[in-house]
């Protein structure tokens, strides 16, 4: 088979990853990483538009762009709102396409990692998954019949903002108690420095220096996989938290598989195994529906990048 050749960039908060793929296997041929600056739209733009220009311009029979960028982004490509850039209905994809003059396809980062994992990763021969990013915050992104489900007005998945506590941890949206306050590296992070608070000899608060406030998601991970109890403790909790969140979207969706990805999978069955115990007690029905695998993502980083070169081939040039 011969090589189709894409771009895919995954442009978050502090960096912008570009990636040009085969899309005929999902192999990376070359790959390009810029910090940009998060708090100016404009130059934001300009460093997604420089990486694409650079690869492009190295590669020749480029056929499309992807781009999977943070943030709530329109069908059309226009970036509604990104917590983490500034971005206000901007019209990132037409800014884009300009500039780069490729076929161009912007969408939720979630969205394009979910493809990527569908199509080269953990989701291979599904045809129904969810994907479930665990980092800072949660995201999602849903595959619905063999294609990227993305709802009326392509917001959909935002599955990090359901309200799952009322009145609990302000969230970054505004509101209160959603499942990434109580279920993320956010998480992790706050229960981490409490527990480490409270028992001030462990190997916790030992590895934050005996500081708790300094005690991060990262540095309860690593407690807990040098055997610390309070860590493995913490993790637990949000492993069922976690799992709790999934049992209610299998219930909505019925995939057949559900992929767990982000920063937080670094902690592997220390999270994954409470969650899965725990999706099994709060789904519906447990002994009368299929098995439903939590699995973690294999593609780590890449997934979004190269799930958005998969996708703009795919929906802007053709089969």
């Amino acid at each position: 088979m011969s090589a189709r050749l894409a771009i895919g960039l995954d442009a978050g908060g502090t960096k912008v990853a570009g990636l040009l793929v085969d899309v005929s296997t999902g192999e990376i041929l070359d790959r390009r990483h810029v910090e940009t600056p998060a708090a100016d739209a404009e130059a934001s733009t300009q460093t997604i538009v420089s990486v694409a220009q650079d690869l492009a311009k190295r590669h020749q029979d480029v056929l499309a762009l992807g781009v999977g960028a943070a943030g709530i982004v329109s069908l059309e490509g226009i970036m509604r709102y990104a917590p983490n850039v500034a971005w206000r209905e901007f019209p990132l994809k037409e800014r884009i396409h300009a500039a780069v003059g490729l076929p161009t396809l912007v969408d939720n980062d979630a969205n394009v990692a979910a493809w990527g994992e569908f199509r080269f990763g953990a989701g291979q021969g599904s045809n129904d998954m969810l994907l479930v990013t665990v980092g800072t915050g949660i995201g999602g992104g849903i595959v619905a019949g063999g294609k990227l489900f993305r709802g009326a007005h392509g917001f959909a998945a935002e599955i990090g903002h359901i309200i799952v506590e009322p009145g609990g941890p302000i969230c970054g949206c505004g509101n209160r108690g959603c499942w990434e306050q109580v279920a993320s590296g956010r998480a992790v992070g706050r229960l981490g420095r409490e527990a480490a608070q409270d028992r001030p000899d462990s190997l916790l608060a030992e590895l934050a220096g005996g500081d708790p406030d300094a005690v991060t998601g990262p540095v309860v991970t690593t407690a807990a996989k040098r055997g610390d109890d309070i860590a493995v403790a913490v993790l637990a909790e949000v492993g069922r938290r976690l799992g709790e969140g999934i049992a209610g979207l299998v219930n909505v969706i019925d995939p057949d598989i559900v992929v767990v990805g982000g920063g937080v999978i670094d902690a592997g069955e220390l999270l994954l195994e409470p969650a899965r115990r725990s999706f099994r007690e709060s789904v519906e029905a447990p002994e009368h529906r299929p098995e439903v695998p939590i699995v973690a993502a294999a593609m780590g980083n890449d997934a979004g990048a190269v799930g958005a070169a998969d996708l703009a081939v795919l929906e802007l040039v053709g089969p």
